[in-house]
């Protein structure tokens, strides 16, 4: 009987142990490092770099998971200005069909409707270019003003008070055979649009040698830059702050 129980006894520690080595494969599961694939670009392709980069820094307003400071950006796109682009190019693409598939049989007996039609696609298109040249220039997204209550009464409380009423303009240059990528945040639909925030990186920040791309590292970067805008911490035309206040 000693036995029996000397081996019953064994048998309840070994089940006693059993769930704490389970929950220590468990903790060095956890710790284990999530392997992330990186997106390689050729970075010799200059209007693919900067295409990338435009998306993350527009992926980095809307995205709803929460940020390094515990809170989720998640601005509403404001897509008015891009649909207004769109039924101009509709409308003339619907002139244009006209006159190609409608019209053409029967010239030169309708040239007159086939000239209207023509006209009308050639000055539509040139209202289309003028808009991209002299109105959206090197804007990459609009976003609408502040709705999140949480997200007013945190800016309203020491932070930018107009962030309800505006939304924000996100611009971004990257000049040819430059390394400098820019990003500029500023009111949309103010006049004037005095108060921005502008930070320069080096692509060479977020690209390897290979063309593996850091989108994380960017996105930190550009979430960094809207805290310093919903803060009102803005920057003069020479690259100098308003504000006294130093950047956390």
């Amino acid at each position: 009987m000693a036995k029996k129980n000397k081996k019953s006894g064994a048998s309840v520690e070994d089940a006693a142990a059993k769930p704490d080595e389970a929950e220590k494969v468990d903790e060095e599961e956890e710790e284990e490092e999530i392997e992330v694939e990186l997106l390689q670009v050729d970075v010799g392709d200059i209007i693919k770099v900067k295409q990338i980069l435009d998306e993350t820094v527009a992926g980095t307003f809307t995205t709803e998971d929460v940020s390094t400071y515990g809170q989720v950006i998640q601005l509403e796109e404001d897509y008015s200005h891009e649909n207004i682009k769109l039924f101009l190019m509709a409308l003339a693409c619907a002139f244009a069909a006209v006159a190609q598939f409608g019209l053409a049989a029967d010239f030169p007996k309708n040239r007159l409707w086939l000239g209207v039609c023509c006209a009308s696609y050639f000055c539509i298109s040139g209202i289309l270019q003028l808009i991209m040249t002299f109105i959206d220039k090197d804007c990459i997204m609009m976003t609408k003003p502040l709705s999140d209550p949480e997200a007013i009464k945190r800016v309203k409380n020491g932070g930018n008070q107009l962030m309800d009423k505006y939304g924000i303009r996100v611009r971004s240059q990257f000049p040819r055979f430059s390394e400098y990528y820019t990003v500029i945040l500023e009111f949309q639909g103010k006049d004037p649009p005095s108060e921005f925030v502008k930070q320069t990186w080096s692509v060479g920040n977020f690209f390897d040698v290979d063309g593996f791309f850091d989108e994380e590292g960017l996105m930190l970067e550009v979430e960094k830059l809207y805290r310093r805008f919903e803060a009102g911490k803005f920057d003069k035309p020479d690259g100098n702050k308003t504000n006294s206040k130093k950047e956390n």
